[in-house]
């Protein structure tokens, strides 16, 4: 290796260095914060703090109006699963019945599918809510799980269609050829290869859905059946400066599934999205 080139090639490594550290750094604050006097956050904006303490987590993790955050997490969890489970199951047999079956009217449907990621979300925000006002769902989670179980995120049908496209058509055959019908083929041989395709839809719906502040807000309006992400905000209207130390602890412990999932099945969602075709 030529000195130039290795010298080009520590001047780019030290240029990404300093991106990193300018991209963490508010996360890291964050977190070194958490573990500061509330009275000293604002003031002291060092990385390396002169008191810790863990009265930021026990204060913040006792909620507020009697909940605590155990609660908001057992309803963040129970609606992040309801939502995956609902697009895995409708998006993947949906994408396989454009991907391999023969239908009436296919390319109309699947241009209508696919015109459907390009209408912007607040467009639909006012018919959607008074349609599930009408059926006495506010307050509930059902307006943000149900729609999952009908395959409306256009996005994991085509990138699952893509993927389905990918694997040779002689398995089909040669499943038919053994007496097996569509579901049978779909159960036995497309699903159990599509799972690079399933973990990245279960990966992005639960990382979306988990941070999907909006909606949430939208919809539920107890504090009982508050979710994390809800339960953050509590903190911000209730005291100001005074909850601040709560609500970095909080945050902090919000932002650690999604951190494990991301950890832990990142090779899944590049071997998913290169593996379909959408690069």
């Amino acid at each position: 290796m030529t000195s130039p080139f290795r010298f080009k090639k520590m001047i780019l490594h030290a240029v990404i260095l300093v991106g990193v550290i300018i991209m963490l750094y508010p996360i890291l604050w964050m977190i070194i914060s958490s573990f500061k006097p509330t009275q000293s956050i604002l003031s002291d904006n060092s990385l390396w703090p002169k008191d810790l303490t863990l009265s930021n987590y026990i204060k913040g993790w006792k909620g507020t109006s009697g909940t605590t955050f155990a609660t908001f997490y057992l309803n963040s969890f129970i609606m992040v699963g309801l939502a995956v489970i609902g697009n895995v199951l409708s998006c993947s047999l949906t994408a396989y019945a454009f991907a391999r079956l023969e239908f009436k009217h296919k390319k109309i449907w699947f241009a209508l599918m696919m015109m459907t990621m390009m209408i912007p979300m607040h467009v639909l925000i006012v018919p959607q809510y008074i349609i599930f006002n009408k059926l006495e769902w506010i307050n509930t989670i059902l307006p943000i799980v149900v729609p999952k179980f009908f395959a409306v995120d256009g996005f994991f049908i085509f990138l699952t269609i893509q993927f389905i496209r990918s694997l040779p058509r002689g398995l089909d055959e040669a499943a038919t050829i053994d007496g097996c019908g569509p579901i049978a083929i779909y159960f036995r041989i497309i699903l159990p290869l599509t799972v690079p395709a399933i973990v990245t839809t279960t990966i992005f719906t639960f990382i979306w859905t988990w941070n999907d502040f909006f909606s949430q807000l939208l919809y539920l309006s107890g504090v009982e059946k508050y979710t994390v992400t809800l339960a953050l905000r509590m903190f911000t209207d209730a005291g100001g400066e005074a909850a601040l130390g709560s609500l970095f602890a909080m945050s902090v412990l919000s932002i650690v599934p999604v951190f494990l999932i991301f950890f832990f099945f990142q090779r899944y969602i590049v071997e998913g999205i290169a593996t379909s075709g959408m690069k």
